[in-house]
Order: structure tokens, then C-alpha cells, then sequence
């Protein structure tokens, strides 16, 4: 039994549903729905900064009320499954929306029990992860707290959101230790399972110095793979799963937790069927490959960008673009090209902003300024300039 029917349907009140949903609306679209359960919006591009104590995490958050678009139908209720041959979606409470067009952005999932020993572990003994609001600040605590001892940064396997993250908030803490006098004293690891720090390998050379600037031990091709909170140390793995392991000290623990879409994505019909189980769509179109009424973006879609802020903002117009030429009945014509930008914070007062697209190629915004080394301007835009554009104008189907 079907609630009630809207022209277009969108799974998710994040960055991309917000954008998405403005957008539309902007085009003369009236019949615009919006699912999603959360009272608070995030800006969680500043929590970087919130762990590195050059931000308040109150910056960060908004009412979901504040940023829902005028003329947007909010559908408060969390989606459960989708029917999509026949056009719906079930809420976690039963009701149905039926759909014309659906957009699917619901955000990724933070798998925290998928390492083992996290979750139990969070908040308390020096391990946290910049990953949670409410554990932001928590980082900023124990980091600020350490005088001695060893740090321990690690990045998981496989797609996260901002890959930057985990170890901006490496360089973030040691940037402070030398300030308070105390680097010397603290042995600093950072765990990526990549086999460089980045994958541009210019942008790669830039980071090896900040990380041996700082006297950071590099760990690559490993991942922290368990912890034992209660002696204090972190078991590492290298190369794939059942690869050789090492048992590393910690008094400081920053985790990024693997990531996943969301339980319901994976399990049904839009979903690649893989581990990750994203909603399978064309990299370039956003369009589903098996339900042409279906798009999605943002971080649940199967397109092989960096999960970013920055790549929601051209897939957005994409999207809409497309939504567009659908219902017209046209051929598609817009294209995403792959664009993400990885603002990668490498002091309290310089960044540097990787930007590329599907294909590796760096793709500047300003061009003036070398985009393969971290400056100071950059540090401005990150901390003032992005998040004003993202609640002024992202957010509002302007940018």
C-alpha cells in the first residue's frame, strides 16, 4: 500500500540530497522529496580540524530544518529497502513512496566492528577518530594531553570517505607537538595501505617530506587490523588479509574505520553485489546501469572518485542535468568527469589541495599557485573559504 507518490524521490538529507534537492527545485521542479531521519546536518569536512584543535566541533552543525531547500517535501523516516521495479521505497517504519525518478545518496556506513577491537575502544586510553562528531574533540584531547610516547595514525583498506582525513590529523599533531617542544619525544607512526601516501606521485613526493620533516615513521601497504585496548597496542597487518602482522605501542590511537554503503543499500537490488556494495551506476552519466529512473551520488555511488565534498559539487549538476534529459525523454548529455579535491592539511597554517579526476590528472582551480605542494592561502580556504561556500552556496543549489 503506497503512502503517497512523488515526482522525484531522494534517499538522503546529506550533501548530495541537499544539493541534489536545491538544484531541482531551482529548475522549477515542484514535486521534490527528501528522505531522511536526522534532525543535524554536519559539515564534516572542519572535523580534521576540530581533532587538530583549530576548530570547534559547534561550527560544524546545523537543524537539518535550517538547510532542508523551501518547497523540498522533508520525509522524516529513515529508507529501508528499494522496489525498483515498482518505482518505490520502503521507510524502516513501513511506510511506501511510490517515485517517478529516484535519487539514491544515503551517505556511507562506518564499519567499526569490521576492525577488531575499535568500537569497543573509542573514546577512552588515547584512541579515537575524527570520524565521529562527538569523537573530534576527543582527539584534540588526548593528542593535546601527550608529552611522550608513541602516536599511532592509521588508514583502513578499501573506498573512505575524504582518504585524506587519516593522516591530515597526523600532521595536524605533529605540527602541535613541535610547537609545545615535545616531537622529539613522541614516536609518530602513520599506517596507510596504499603503497604511497598518495596516489599522484608528485603530490606523494610533496607528502614523503612533510612526514619526514615531522620524523614520522611511514608505514605502507598496511593496515591496523586489531586492537588490544587493554595492553595498549595495535596488531598490523601487511599486504592482503592473512598477511604477515606486527604488534605496535600506542598511547595516542587515531582510527579511520573501514566503510561500506549503507546495510539496506548492499543487500538490494541497486547495489554492485560486491563487499562494498555500492549503488552500481555509470562513472560518467550517475545513472543506474540497470533502472535508468535511478541516479545516485555522493558517497554510495559505485563511481571510482575520491569520496569528497568536492567531487558531490560537479556530480550534483550532473545529476540534475541528467534527471532532466530523462524525464524529456533526450539523450543524456552531461558527463562527470571523475573530479575530486583532496584538501590534505599539513601544518596549522598550510594545505595542500590535491584536485584530479578519474584518470589521475591534476586539475587545478588556480592554476597560479602549485598545486603539488602544501601553501598558506590554501589553509584560508579550508578553514574559512570552503565551509562558507558549502552552507551559503552548495547547499543551495548555487555552487
Amino acid at each position: 500500500m503506497t503512502t503517497a507518490k512523488h515526482k522525484i524521490v531522494i534517499v538522503g538529507g546529506g550533501t548530495a540530497g541537499i544539493s541534489v534537492a536545491a538544484r531541482l527545485l531551482r529548475k522549477g521542479r515542484s514535486d521534490v522529496a527528501v528522505i531522511e531521519p536526522s534532525d543535524v546536518h554536519y559539515y564534516q569536512p572542519l572535523w580534521t580540524l576540530v581533532g587538530g584543535g583549530q576548530a570547534n566541533a559547534s561550527t560544524t552543525v546545523r537543524t537539518e530544518a535550517s538547510v532542508m531547500p523551501k518547497g523540498a517535501t522533508w520525509i522524516k523516516k529513515a529508507a529501508a529497502s528499494v522496489d525498483p521495479d515498482n518505482n518505490t521505497v520502503t521507510c524502516a517504519d513501513g511506510t511506501v513512496y511510490a517515485y517517478d525518478v529516484l535519487v539514491v545518496c544515503p551517505g556511507i556506513q562506518l564499519d567499526w566492528d569490521r576492525t577488531e577491537g575499535l568500537a569497543e575502544a573509542l573514546g577512552k586510553d588515547g584512541v579515537s577518530s575524527n570520524y565521529r562528531f562527538d569523537l573530534a574533540p576527543k582527539t584534540w584531547e588526548f593528542i593535546r594531553g601527550l608529552r611522550s610516547g608513541t602516536a599511532v595514525f592509521g588508514m583502513p583498506s578499501g573506498p573512505i570517505k575524504c582518504a585524506g582525513a587519516p593522516q591530515k590529523i597526523a600532521y595536524l599533531a605533529a605540527d602541535y607537538w613541535r610547537s609545545q617542544g615535545v616531537l622529539d619525544d613522541i614516536d609518530v607512526h602513520l599506517v596507510v595501505p596504499t603503497p604511497r601516501l598518495f596516489g599522484i606521485p608528485a603530490i606523494a613526493d610533496s607528502l614523503d617530506a612533510v612526514a619526514a620533516d615531522y620524523g614520522i615513521t611511514v608505514h605502507t601497504g598496511a593496515e591496523v587490523t586489531s586492537i588490544d585496548a587493554s595492553a595498549h597496542k595495535v596488531c598490523l597487518t601487511s599486504g592482503a588479509e592473512g598477511g604477515s602482522g606486527s604488534m605496535l605501542p600506542y598511547d595516542v590511537l587515531h582510527v579511520a574505520p573501514r566503510q561500506s554503503a549503507p546495510d539496506w543499500i548492499k543487500a538490494g537490488p541497486l547495489s554492485t553485489g560486491d563487499a562494498n556494495g555500492y549503488v552500481e551506476i555509470d562513472k560518467h552519466t550517475m545513472q543506474h546501469v540497470r533502472y535508468p529512473n535511478v541516479f545516485s551520488l555522493g558517497d554510495a555511488g559505485s563511481s571510482p572518485n575520491s569520496k569528497t565534498g568536492a567531487a558531490i559539487r560537479k556530480q550534483a549538476p550532473v545529476v540534475v542535468e541528467n534527471i532532466e534529459s530523462y524525464l524529456a525523454g533526450r539523450p543524456m548529455t552531461a558527463s562527470y568527469n571523475g573530479y575530486g579535491s583532496c584538501p590534505i592539511v599539513t601544518s596549522s597554517h598550510d594545505m595542500l589541495l590535491a584536485e584530479f579526476d578519474y584518470d589521475l590528472n591534476i586539475t587545478p582551480s588556480f592554476p597560479l599557485i602549485d598545486p603539488t605542494a602544501p601553501h598558506r592561502p590554501y589553509w584560508y580556504l579550508k578553514k574559512y573559504g570552503l565551509p562558507f561556500m558549502y552552507w551559503n552556496l552548495m547547499l543551495k543549489g548555487l555552487a
